[in-house]
């Protein structure tokens, strides 16, 4: 029989059940994007640990950074991909270059070294160059796909701020076309670190202004390289520095976002990588599982649409859009609640559209402190949002608490 329910027990049953929680929250885990899709790599030499391998991986990356051939086997079987670091290939240790049938014959060996393991994407030839060394690289890129014509090479470029005397050339732009037209790299790279005193600087902006242009001229995918530790008087990482990063990069129409770096150097005052100098996780190693996490829910609905235009309000960054430019957004409205005094929203939009023209926008707040709700008043009217989730990749209706952006969060919408 059951036994009886008193006044008291009836109490404390009705607060175990006000709150037990009404269903547990699924986990999301999406599938990982591939690096030729959309590159997520640390920038830096590769371990030969197969635990820090596999924490590469837990953390969200798909390329472990500039490899020796030896260890091609372990990033493999951690589920990952590399660029192969050899010592006649990389320009940047070098002055000249051998004669080419030296360069041919060590390529041949290396292929055979190699094989098919689909863990070499390519090799590492330089970081920074400047514009005389350009033709050198060509010329061993060139030997590269004559020997293995599926590897990439792999040279990043100077942020755009550096002079012309530095770069060799007499303006930017064409220092950044001689990636694609004497080295034949079939993607841009570059680096740009602008996170200073709590604020990112419009330099960043700038430069991702140049690559879209570029890229979409050239019909060349970029990858940026964006700072992910401390170091000299860089501000040192939090959630909002890492969203701020990779939202606005693929706002952009981005399709790499490259970590300087996951492991911290034993020198100077780089601190809070990834990993430290004794081989533990720091604080910052979460978040960047958040936002490479993030990437891959989304990259999939990217990795299908083109840039048409991206657009900031109310400061615009030199080479840059004001939102009265965009044809698809009439005005966001940002408010704070509880603030005083109220701080003004700052933002950026790009917008997409898929290979069916259907029109889609990222909205990404570019303030560093502060939260936002926001309202979206589109140019046509009667047209509703579709909200892509960042955890689950899946699309989802617009509503109930969706309208708040965090320090340097983005939200992908399609307009339907």
């Amino acid at each position: 029989m059951r036994p009886h329910l008193n006044a008291f027990n009836r109490t404390w049953l009705a607060v175990l059940l006000l709150s037990a929680p009404a269903s547990a929250q699924t986990p999301h885990h999406p599938p990982p994007v591939a690096p030729k899709n959309f590159a997520v790599m640390a920038w830096g030499n590769s371990p030969s640990d197969p635990e820090q391998l596999r924490g590469m991986r837990e953390a969200g990356l798909n390329i472990s950074g500039f490899c020796q051939i030896d260890d091609l086997e372990r990033v493999r079987a951690a589920g990952l991909a590399c660029f192969v670091s050899d010592k006649l290939v990389d320009r940047d240790s070098q002055q000249s270059l051998p004669p080419d049938d030296q360069i041919r014959r060590h390529l041949a060996e290396l292929k055979k070294q190699i094989g098919d393991n689909p863990a070499a994407l390519g090799f590492f030839l330089s970081d920074e160059p400047d514009a005389p060394s350009m033709a050198g690289l060509g010329k061993v890129a060139a030997m590269l796909r004559e020997a293995m014509p599926g590897m990439w090479p792999y040279v990043n470029l100077f942020p755009y701020r550096v002079p012309p005397s530095r770069l060799g050339t007499s303006n930017y732009d064409s220092y950044v076309r001689m990636l694609g037209k004497t080295v034949g790299q079939p993607f841009l790279s570059y680096d740009n670190y602008s996170l200073v005193n709590g604020e990112m600087l419009d330099y960043f902006y700038t430069n991702l202004e140049i690559f879209r242009r570029l890229g979409l001229e050239t019909n060349t995918p970029f990858w940026n390289c964006i700072l992910a530790n401390a170091h000299f008087n860089y501000m040192e990482p939090t959630d909002a520095t890492f969203h701020l990063q990779v939202y606005s990069t693929m706002a952009y129409g981005g399709r790499g976002i490259q970590y300087f770096m996951y492991f911290t150097p034993q020198i100077g005052n780089y601190r809070l990588a990834a990993v430290d100098q004794f081989g533990n996780r720091t604080p910052t190693w979460d978040m960047l599982r958040r936002v490479n996490n993030e990437i891959h829910a989304l990259a999939p609905t990217l990795i299908g649409l083109r840039s048409t235009g991206v657009f900031h309000y109310p400061d615009v960054p030199e080479q840059g859009q004001p939102l009265a430019a965009s044809k698809l957004i009439q005005s966001v409205e940002m408010t704070q609640h509880y603030v005083r005094p109220p701080v003004a929203g700052r933002f950026l939009i790009g917008e997409f559209e898929d290979g069916s023209h259907r029109p889609y926008f990222l909205i990404v707040n570019k303030d560093l402190r502060n939260s936002f709700q926001f309202r979206v008043q589109l140019k046509q009217e009667g047209r509703k949002l579709m909200r892509v989730s960042p955890y689950s990749g899946e699309e989802e209706p617009f509503g109930r608490e969706m309208d708040w952006l965090a320090p340097g969060a983005g939200i992908l919408f399609r307009i339907e």
